[in-house]
């Protein structure tokens, strides 16, 4: 079991930064994937980066990929996204994902374990 709580979200400008946290408690091991998603009003939830939780293996969405950053602190058992020149189509609820696999991780929503999701608003 993973327990998974986001934070971090908030009302931005175009072009600003934003950090948003994934605490995870619970069983973090080396099988984990951890990723993010988001949903737009309106839309259906898409896949935006994951991780395993130990190793270098990262993936991005072509819409961020160069201007967001996915990385751990396995200290703090904590999953970040960094996520620099915001759009107004960045807009949407994010939410934190986990699960576990001795194969790839997913970009599929097919995670067993969410977190409760965290609004970032981008204005233009």
């Amino acid at each position: 079991q993973v327990q998974l709580v986001e934070s971090g979200g908030g009302l931005v400008q175009a072009g600003d930064s934003l950090r948003l946290s994934c605490a995870a408690s619970g069983r973090t091991s080396s099988g984990l994937c951890m990723g993010w998603f988001r949903q737009a009003p309106g839309k259906e939830r898409e896949f935006v980066s994951v991780l395993r939780w130990s190793g270098s293996s990262t993936h991005y969405a072509d819409s961020v990929n160069g201007r967001f950053s996915i990385s751990r602190d396995n200290a703090k058992n904590t999953l970040y996204l960094q996520m620099n020149n915001l759009k107004p189509e960045d807009t949407a609820v994010y939410y934190c994902a986990a699960h576990y696999t001795p194969w790839s991780c997913r970009q599929s929503l097919d995670y067993a374990y969410w977190g409760q999701g965290t609004q970032v608003t981008v204005s233009s």
